[in-house]
């Protein structure tokens, strides 16, 4: 009967002789999809197979790893956890296998890399051109999502690295951060525009200005409202609120709009001459950008390579501040 009392010391045992590497892969892959068929479509196996490997794998566990239904099945919390340490063993023998072909080629690896707003507009664009002039043979692959998307994703290993602004309270056992800078506010509007050309202003001198804001909520825009309220003002009303780069850089050149950004966000766009800071300081606390990566686990050369890149390019960009 399943789910009967099993000692640690013979779990292990019937964990180390029965599960093959490709069991592992299957029940990942069901995890994933919630349905056997699709996994087993997508492991190149017929149903009735891989049902019987899953039955096995339980009836030797003593422990349901899926509940069935006929919509498909949902991991029971053993089989969270089984899938969970899976996916970790799978990727560290992905490493294993760039490690062993990084000794054999000297350049070769992949790195998936998880980014926030704050490293997107400089920070990686910059260190992931010089790591690929260093090792052309890495593949790269970057995928753009929140703190509670990207850090389940890190510690599943689906991610070697996420760069961006740290979360303000970090309770994820199992990840270190370190910080890279601390990053200004700027406030922000076209080049031209009547105000860019003032000495001196303050934010009594913007509050009849038309603004666009961050979303309420944001930790910018926490701060941005602070510091209106700190200097006896409310926060201005004619405003748009949005977080898109792409959006507010059209309307900001295309517009006597003006806007609080964080300053590696418009730093490029004000080298080209399209955006420019306005005269007035805005004291703002938006916490460090750093980065975040799985604890007691190595990085994968690539990886490595990588972190050392985005170190370097993040002293860079603090010494030009």
């Amino acid at each position: 009967m399943l789910e009967t009392s099993i000692s640690p010391e013979i779990l292990e045992r019937h964990l180390v002789s029965r599960m093959k590497i490709k069991h592992l892969r299957l029940l990942v892959t069901v995890g994933e999809q919630g349905n056997i068929f699709k996994a087993a479509q997508l492991m190149n196996m017929v149903q009735p197979a891989a049902t019987k490997t899953i039955r096995d794998i339980e009836n030797a566990l003593g422990i349901v790893l899926f509940n069935r239904s006929s919509r498909g099945v949902t991991m029971t919390p053993y089989g969270e956890v089984l899938v969970k340490h899976s996916k970790l063993i799978l990727s560290q023998i992905k490493h294993v296998s760039e490690e062993l072909s990084s000794i054999k080629e000297g350049v070769l690896g992949r790195v998936t890399i998880g980014t926030l707003l704050a490293a997107s507009p400089s920070l990686l664009p910059k260190s992931l051109a010089a790591l690929k002039a260093d090792r052309p043979g890495v593949s790269v692959e970057v995928i753009e999502g929140t703190n509670d998307m990207l850090l389940p994703s890190l510690q599943m290993g689906d991610i070697d690295i996420v760069v961006g602004r740290l979360p303000e309270i970090q309770e994820n056992e199992g990840l270190i951060s370190e910080v890279l800078y601390y990053e200004p506010v700027a406030l922000v509007a076209r080049t031209g525009h009547p105000l860019a050309s003032k000495k001196r202003l303050t934010l009594k001198d913007l509050i009849d200005e038309q603004w666009i804001l961050p979303s309420s909520g944001t930790t910018l825009r926490r701060e941005i409202d602070n510091a209106f309220h700190k200097a006896g003002l409310a926060v201005p009303q004619n405003a748009i609120e949005c977080v898109s780069i792409l959006t507010n850089r059209t309307l900001l050149i295309e517009t006597d709009m003006i806007a609080a950004m964080p300053y590696q966000v418009i730093r490029s766009y004000e080298d080209i001459g399209l955006l420019a800071q306005l005269p007035v300081k805005i004291k703002a606390d938006l916490g460090p950008v750093g980065y975040t990566i799985r604890a007691n686990t190595e990085l994968t050369p690539a990886a490595n390579h990588l972190l050392g890149i985005l170190k370097a390019t993040a002293q860079q960009m603090s010494d030009r501040e």
